[in-house]
């Protein structure tokens, strides 16, 4: 009897470990949150001291390094909203095709031989993909397109797009995975076709985890940094044509970071404050996709 209750001590001891130590690397997840968010605002203040929000959000112009400097934060917008549309363009449609081919079609040897190419092509460094884009796609797009610049945000939208099809399609397949056999079969059984089944019954019935998929390519898309720096050009424009050339909040977070501006200057400050709308346009998306998901799961 002593054993016994020694042993349970013992269990209960290893379990209150266990989840303390799970408890404590939950917390490291927040705690990281939230010590990005704090810095971002904290270093973000000294330039919102010298640049009002008025001027940060309606003047047309970004030259923080020349002398007569302007913040205004929307040519960085526009460019970092015109490539990630490019890349969703592109992933959505073709990600949620080979999700579907993938559950619904594919032979047992060939999804399993698909899947992991595609987590590979993920794998890939960005940077990779960035000379891809400027010595690649950017000449044969001239080919078609003979005006198209060396630098425009097409090329480097689309080679995005290419880059998170991985992520939209595995999440969506491993969706699409989880929606109960006896759905299938009952589509069958009413005499609808592969097909229908699976355009009718397994997306709409996974389609809060597809909504998870498209987040999560939109919130990879907007973060972007190299292949946008190395392929898209670093003039700030404000435009909304993807044949010319721009730069995007991250490129610009790349420019800066290279050291040609003294760390309490002006200019490296404008770093935090272009990071910090990053940081809330991502934050929206996310909250967009959560109400999202959240909607479709009590529907299905």
């Amino acid at each position: 009897m002593l054993v016994l209750q020694q042993r349970l001590r013992v269990r209960k001891i290893r379990d209150r470990v266990v989840e303390s130590l799970l408890l404590l690397a939950a917390l490291v997840a927040v705690f990281t949150t939230a010590a990005i968010v704090y810095i971002l605002v904290t270093e973000s203040l000294p330039f919102f001291a010298h640049v009002s929000l008025h001027d940060f959000f309606t003047d047309r112009m970004w030259t923080p390094m020349f002398d007569a400097a302007h913040f205004g934060i929307m040519p960085l917008v526009a460019g970092t909203l015109v490539t990630t549309f490019v890349a969703l363009c592109l992933a959505i449609p073709c990600g949620t095709i080979i999700a579907i081919y993938l559950s619904e079609f594919a032979p047992y040897k060939v999804r399993e031989a698909v899947k992991p190419a595609l987590e590979l092509l993920g794998a890939v460094p960005t940077v990779v993909y960035g000379y891809f884009a400027l010595l690649v796609v950017t000449p044969f797009l001239q080919k078609f397109i003979p005006s198209l610049p060396g630098f425009n945000m097409l090329s480097p939208g689309l080679v995005i797009g290419i880059m998170i099809i991985p992520y939209v399609a595995s999440v969506s397949e491993d969706a699409m995975r989880a929606v109960p056999n006896y759905m299938r079969e009952g589509s069958y059984a009413m005499g609808a076709t592969r097909l229908q089944t699976a355009t009718r019954v397994v997306v709409p019935g996974a389609l809060s985890g597809i909504a998870a998929a498209y987040i999560l390519g939109i919130s990879r898309a907007v973060g972007e940094t190299m292949v946008v720096a190395v392929a898209a050009g670093l003039q700030p424009n404000l435009t909304w044509n993807p044949l010319e050339s721009a730069a995007t909040i991250t490129s610009f977070i790349v420019q800066v970071s290279l050291g040609d501006l003294p760390h309490d200057s002006i200019g490296y400050q404008s770093i935090f404050a272009a990071g910090l709308v990053l940081m809330v346009t991502t934050l929206l998306f996310n909250i967009a996709g959560f109400f999202l998901t959240r909607r479709f799961r009590e529907v299905y």
